[in-house]
């Protein structure tokens, strides 16, 4: 793979526009809005923090100079480059140049100007869900927003090649340069599904300054060989007009190789310098400096001062190239230069990422920008070519209104008998997906589960053979006929199943993505991310992030918690439970019994899709439990009513005739929990019993009884009824927090045990008495309340 560098010299037609006169035309309106995109965002950022009353004197902040080195590379990007199929994340502190340019578009009103960073104005980062604009993609999460549009091209193609109505269209990434620090950027582009995304661009703005100062060393070669190396086409936008022409004359080169030599600090420098100071610095020592200063002698101040900041990612021409050299055929990166604050004051200062203008330097700015500080507003005058260019912009990128299909019904029960036996709730997750295939086709068809190389030892493997795994070619499956291989890998279009390298940042990336095509295309899927369960951490910023952007999914963590006892304490899971709970825009269950999943699962199905839907997780084990322990009712109407007690949160599984205790337990504790109640009756204390499936439900019906929410209220009084008040020993294989507030319900002394310390390895007794979360501590905690 090549890395190509756009040059100038030969402009190729581009947006309908040949060479010529029309082609000067466009350019020369494309600068103009250029300008007035620049003026529009530092003065949004100027009124929140200059201009509205802030009685709190709290700061307001923005990014002037953040949004400054992007306003060229977004202007080219929107008003010639972009078609009404594409989509677009933009880099968080870009915000105000996206709602500048919505507004010259007319997709924003006036009012919303002057509402940055207000409550119910336009928000700190761009948001789908919550600004009142256009928006494609929630960023504010360094690095997530820049791989979000990988997996939505993924989410895309599998809903259009499913479906329909998705479309085609570029998948463009507005990203900073300091952003490929994160990890999460290398994880992304290391998947073995990324460099068949032809529709992916990423234009990086190199402006080589992070938030406290100027980046050391030149980093960009080495990025450009990574990107090569993982298959990308990489397009290399440096210099502009006004600094090629200087390298075509004499000296020229030896002016080139001085700059690309220089360190990234002592080139911002240079922009701090005036003309004086430039002519003395630029040449350098060495042999080379009698030849640049030759070549710079000539040039007027205001020529040398324009040239040495005229970098490639402010030059609207290189610009309009290198989005008309994209290759469609794999993903492409832009790398292009700029200077942070680029045509403000603060322009490439050190310090400039939260810097703001004072009033002088506003008015200097409107005069120079043929704009009006007191009328910061103010559109482009009818009849004029930039008008028109914006109203021509608008029309093409005007997307026609989508009719969203509401998704399928999803059964709340599968109505077969309660499972007998030994099972574990991990198992009862492959087995529920194969009988949706058979009893709501419909409901399964919209199903698609993804993985990080734990298909198998998740229990998918069933749900796998059946509806084969999804690429966008058919692919051979070379061990179709080895008798010996169990999981059957069938790659193919039609395929449900969608199989990522390990990382499970980019799993819950995928998830949010998959979760949101219905309201991006009207085409809901019904998408189940499964990944252990000691691993969420790891994926709780993008997955949380995702929720935020509106994608609706079920993530499953299994196995779970220091159930997993021969595994060891980097295996076990402590804190997962809680952060379900404290995740908004999602129900958590935990179940213990596989009938609990079965009907734990058909309710978040049956959320999913639709815009009062939500997400869901799922924290399942793999220890075994005898499943008649669940007493299921047999008549139906007693079936129904456990299963809305199991959904909505909690369910009584045992009832004392003469309680002097309750024991709360949730997921793999349960049967402890039964066998202390069996040794608390045999002391002749009597104990109900009360298995938890959903402590997020539970509370919020508590939040919503205080008034603080409409969730409803109705399970408190069936699970922890006044009459039947007892003191409460919680225990979950979890940090013990989870269920405490439990007392708070009828105000109960409550005794919560869980795990509180790193894991050990052994035997499962030995790691729940390690704990004090086997029946033993259970009894114990018990009996401190009633003796």
């Amino acid at each position: 793979m090549r890395s190509v560098t756009v040059m100038n010299s030969e402009p190729r037609p581009a947006g309908g526009k040949g060479p010529g006169v029309a082609r000067e035309a466009e350019l020369a309106a494309l600068e103009a809005v250029e300008r007035r995109v620049l003026w529009l965002s530092t003065a949004i950022i100027d009124h929140a923090n200059r201009v509205r009353p802030n009685p709190s004197g709290l700061k307001v902040g923005g990014h002037q100079a953040s949004s400054a080195s992007m306003t060229s590379i977004m202007t080219a990007l929107w008003f010639h480059a972009l078609t009404s199929e594409d989509r677009v994340s933009v880099k968080p502190h870009a915000s105000p140049v996206l709602h500048a340019i919505n507004y010259l578009l007319g997709e924003l009103d006036e009012s919303y100007l002057t509402t940055l960073r207000a409550f119910g104005g336009l928000q700190s980062y761009p948001s789908r869900s919550k600004d009142p604009d256009p928006v494609d993609y929630s960023t504010g999460s360094v690095g997530i927003g820049a791989t979000a549009p990988l997996w939505g091209a993924i989410a895309r193609r599998y809903a259009e090649g499913h479906f329909g109505g998705a479309g085609t269209g570029r998948q463009y990434s507005l990203l900073g340069d300091a952003e490929l620090d994160e990890g999460a950027i290398w994880e992304a582009i290391q998947d073995p599904m990324v460099p068949g995304l032809g529709e992916v661009v990423w234009v990086v703005d190199l402006n080589r300054q992070s938030l406290d100062r100027v980046v050391p060393g030149i980093a960009a070669e080495r990025l450009r060989g990574m990107f090569t190396a993982a298959g990308w086409q990489v397009i290399n936008l440096k210099y502009g007009q006004l600094l090629q022409g200087l390298f075509a004359r004499p000296g020229g080169e030896a002016l080139r190789a001085r700059i690309d030599a220089m360190g990234n600090p002592e080139y911002q420098r240079l922009l701090r310098c005036s003309a004086d100071e430039l002519r003395e610095r630029l040449p350098g020592t060495g042999s080379t400096a009698g030849p640049i200063a030759d070549l710079i002698a000539p040039l007027d101040d205001g020529s040398l001062l324009a040239a040495v900041r005229n970098l490639g990612g402010h030059d609207i021409r290189a610009l309009m190239d290198a989005y008309d050299a994209v290759d469609d055929t794999r993903p492409t990166v832009i790398f292009a230069y700029t200077v942070k604050g680029c045509g403000l004051p603060t322009e490439g200062h050190p310090q400039n990422h939260s810097s703001l203008l004072t009033g002088d330097q506003m008015k200097a700015l409107a005069d120079r920008l043929g704009t009006n500080l007191d009328r910061p507003w103010a559109p482009f005058g009818d009849g004029s070519p930039e008008a028109a260019l914006c109203a021509a912009a608008a029309d093409r990128l005007r997307r026609p209104g989508r009719v969203s299909r509401r998704p399928p019904e999803v059964p709340a029960d599968l109505a077969r008998p309660a499972p007998t036996g030994t099972g574990n709730t991990q198992q009862a997750l492959g087995r529920v997906l194969l009988d949706l295939t058979r009893r709501a086709p419909e409901a399964a068809e919209r199903i698609v589960t993804v993985s990080p190389d734990v298909s198998s030892s998740t229990n998918l493997g069933g749900w796998l053979n059946k509806v084969g795994v999804w690429s966008p070619t058919e692919r051979p499956n070379w061990f179709a006929d080895d008798a010996e291989t169990i999981l059957h890998w069938r790659e193919r279009p039609t395929g449900q199943h969608v199989e990522l390298g390990i990382a499970e940042t980019n799993l819950v990336g995928l998830l949010g993505e998959l979760g949101t095509t219905w309201s991006r295309w009207g085409q809901p899927l019904l998408p189940i991310g499964v990944v252990y369960d000691p691993f969420v951490n790891r994926a709780l910023e993008p997955w949380s992030f995702g929720i935020y952007a509106g994608g609706q999914s079920i993530l499953v963590g299994t196995p779970s918690g220091v159930t997993l006892a021969p595994e060891g304490g980097a295996h076990q899971s402590i804190t997962t439970p809680s952060l379900g709970i404290e995740q908004p825009g999602c129900v958590t269950y935990e179940p213990a019994f596989a009938i609990d999943t079965e009907w734990c699962l058909l309710a978040a199905l049956g959320n999913l899709g639709r815009p009062d839907g939500s997400s869901a997780y799922l924290r399942l084990s793999t220890r075994p439990v005898d499943q008649s322990a669940a007493a299921v009712p047999t008549d139906p109407a007693a079936r129904e009513r456990r299963r809305r007690h199991a959904v909505a949160g909690a369910y009584r599984l045992r009832r004392h005739e003469n309680p002097v205790v309750t024991l709360a337990a949730m997921g793999a504790l349960v049967p402890e929990a039964l066998a202390a109640a069996d040794r608390l009756a045999a002391l002749g204390h009597g104990a109900d019993v009360v298995c938890v499936t959903s402590p997020d439900l539970l509370f919020r019906a508590l939040q919503a009884r205080r008034g603080l929410s409409e969730d409803p209220t109705w399970i408190l009084d069936q699970v922890f009824p006044a009459e039947r008040t007892t003191p409460l020993v919680t225990v979950l294989d979890g940090h013990p927090h989870t269920l405490s507030f439990l007392g708070t319900i009828q105000n109960t002394p409550v005794t919560p045990l869980g795990v509180t310390r790193f894991g050990q390895s052994g035997a499962i007794e030995d790691v729940y008495r390690h704990h004090g979360i086997d029946s033993d501590g259970i009894v114990a905690a018990a009996l401190d309340h009633v003796e």
